[in-house]
């Protein structure tokens, strides 16, 4: 399977629509840095949709 790119620039504006933190990629997923919520990347685009929202 293809690794999950995003640009580190995106990384650097992307923040947890929750908890307004900072957002690290982990393999195929976001991963707030703070709450902890995990947010699926899917053909390199983030879905950063609540869960009730998904």
């Amino acid at each position: 399977m293809p690794h999950t790119v995003i640009s580190q620039e995106l990384l650097k504006i992307l923040v947890c629509p929750i908890c307004k933190r900072a957002v690290k990629l982990k393999g195929k997923e976001l991963v707030c840095v703070k709450c902890g919520r995990r947010f699926p990347v899917v053909r390199g685009v983030p879905n950063m949709l609540p869960d009730e929202l998904r």
